[in-house]
């Protein structure tokens, strides 16, 4: 059970073969890997897809002794972004807090320290920033 909303405090009771037992509420809940807050914030969903999109690029970075910019191309449009962009992107201009976009960046940026020819160029030329893509995606939509 999980209430949302901060002014009532309202408890639920479930009988069963005349027992009443009192329902403990939840403050999150995780359903095909989303998870949803009682305040509906997609910050906890940011930190759990940044986490997973970290620990795939360490997969890749102990496998791979050198990644060339057309190997970490595949490797990362196919393992590390779809961590990033799952079901964040439709909320990321709409609810997402600054803190939780730049968690989201600080993955894309150490990424791109992967590849030595992209570890010279200054950050604005090797990231998309998340603001741009979800703007692509909408403009997709429509």
């Amino acid at each position: 059970m999980m209430h949302i909303g901060y002014q009532i405090n309202t408890t639920y009771n479930m009988t069963d073969s005349g027992k009443t037992v009192q329902l403990n509420p939840n403050r999150e809940e995780k359903d095909l890997d989303v998870y949803i807050v009682d305040s509906l914030k997609p910050s906890l969903q940011c930190i759990k897809a940044s986490s997973k999109a970290m620990s795939v690029m360490r997969l890749i970075k102990r496998n791979f002794k050198s990644v060339g910019s057309e190997e970490f191309n595949l490797l990362y449009k196919a393992y590390i972004r779809l961590h990033l962009e799952y079901c964040i992107v439709h909320t990321c201009l709409v609810a997402c807090l600054k803190k939780d976009i730049e968690c989201l960046e600080r993955v894309q940026r150490r990424a791109t320290k992967l590849v030595e020819t992209l570890r010279k160029k200054p950050q604005e030329e090797r990231l998309t920033t998340l603001q741009k893509k979800c703007l692509r995606g909408y403009l997709i939509e429509t």
